[in-house]
């Protein structure tokens, strides 16, 4: 699979980004797909994820209440809509699926990563 995510850029501290990450040959409905962040010398962590039945998304407890996450199956497209973002949320943002219905907010099932996109809050 191959994902592109985009959505990025630079805001300042409350301010909102929608992330998108599309699929070129990928059914979201057919497998769990994840939101995950790195930030400089930090290791990879879980924002979001979903299964593949669309229910609801799992999120870190650091975005509850900030973060929502979405998929639409006909535009081959996951979404991210960050709200009241932090200087914390600073980092590379990539979306991530696998294979196996049930998501996962560790990264170790997740075989298909994207290039990600950069993230930078401002205070």
């Amino acid at each position: 699979a191959q994902f592109v995510e985009s959505g990025g850029g630079l805001v300042q501290a409350g301010g909102s980004l929608k992330l998108s990450c599309a699929a070129s040959d990928f059914i979201f409905n057919a497998y769990a797909v994840a939101w995950f962040r790195q930030a400089p010398g930090k290791e990879r962590e879980a924002v979001s994820c979903i299964s593949s039945d669309g229910g609801m998304p799992q999120y870190a407890d650091s975005v509850k209440g900030r973060f929502t996450m979405s998929t639409d199956n006909a535009k081959h497209t996951a979404y991210l809509q960050m709200d009241n973002l932090e200087p914390e949320d600073v980092a590379l943002y990539y979306c991530a699926a696998m294979v196996y219905p049930v998501c996962s907010m560790s990264a170790a099932p997740y075989k298909s990563w994207g290039q990600g996109t950069q993230v930078t809050v401002s205070s």
